[in-house]
């Protein structure tokens, strides 16, 4: 494989900061495995996604979140319509997920950060990151609006649940689901969520030069208790680099193994061979621990690209 290129996805053929690409890949994968199927309303919540991110969706603001742009949610989305494809290639019929499932779980994808995207009527709130600790319920709500007006109001409510196993906001394991194939759509959607972000060629710098400054508009990096105590979880850009090895060893890894199922031993089917996801993932994880232990900060030498609009250095109050 040639040097993977910094806007493309684990396979370094589809750019996952153009939509087209990344729908005609979902629509593609999920046309030879339900050949016949309409997948109209997937083209339709695409066009609706995009037009969310870029301001032109009726009642929104554009997208202003570094870190949690558009390009997180495309990649994120692709993984999710491979671990579908993955599960029901290998799978009994009876236990398929099915071309209507299918396409709800890449509804549930394209929209379970929603939440961090400003409302018109909060042009006072400087940016979407300040909704960090509560922007999974908000997209909830958004989804359990928006997806009667494409066909799937009798999944609307089960989207707004499945949009927590994305987050931290809700137990998951306490999340009633009727059906299984459900709650392994929230497993499937919360894994994908982890394991694109993190097998980002950018990841480290992302962290780094966005995510960091995300935290510190959502109150995260530092945190004021009720008796006046400050919590400091990162100090810095750096500190939170010199972290994320340990939020993946004893946070991400655990919860992608266990709280959701290992579903991404589906992304073996998919490929049939290695998960990529994962060995991009640990090709992340491998640069990071010897740069920490060298303490070799200056090789983080790539700019970090956000699809989102330029915003203030920092963040007001920090």
């Amino acid at each position: 494989m040639n040097m993977r290129r910094n806007e493309y996805d684990v396979t370094n053929r589809v750019n996952v900061e153009v939509v087209e690409e990344v729908r005609d890949a979902v629509l593609e994968i999920f046309a030879a495995r339900y050949p016949g199927e309409d997948l109209a309303p997937l083209r339709r919540a695409f066009d609706d996604m995009q037009a969310l991110f870029a301001g032109r969706f009726s009642g929104y603001l554009a997208c202003d979140t570094l870190y949690h742009d558009l390009r997180h949610t495309l990649d994120m989305t692709l993984a999710t319509a491979r671990l579908v494809d993955g599960h029901d290639r290998i799978s009994a019929p009876v236990d398929r997920l099915g071309p209507r499932r299918a396409m709800f779980a890449i509804m549930v994808a394209i929209l379970h950060d929603s939440g961090y995207i400003r409302r018109a009527s909060e042009t006072g709130v400087e940016n979407g990151a300040v909704f960090t600790k509560v922007h999974v319920s908000r997209s909830a709500e958004f989804l359990r609006s928006y997806l009667p007006t494409v066909g799937f109001a009798q999944e609307a409510d089960t989207a707004a649940k499945l949009s927590h196993f994305t987050g931290y906001e809700l137990d998951i394991e306490k999340i009633g689901l009727a059906d299984a194939r459900d709650r392994l759509i929230g497993c499937i959607v919360g894994t994908a969520d982890l394991i694109a972000q993190m097998a980002d060629r950018q990841y480290i710098e992302k962290c780094r030069d966005f995510l960091y400054l995300e935290f510190v508009w959502g109150r995260i990096a530092r945190e004021i208790q009720p008796d006046g105590r400050e919590i400091v979880r990162y100090a810095s850009p750096t500190d939170l680099v010199i972290k994320t090895p340990g939020f993946y060893q004893y946070l991400a890894r655990p919860r992608i193994d266990k709280t959701l199922g290992g579903v991404d031993r589906y992304a073996e089917a998919y490929f049939d061979g290695p998960n990529l996801y994962q060995l991009e993932i640990e090709r992340n994880m491998e640069y990071l621990h010897e740069m920490i232990e060298r303490g070799e900060f200056d090789r983080l030498r790539r700019v970090a690209h956000s699809m989102s609009r330029p915003v203030p250095d920092r963040p007001r109050g920090e």
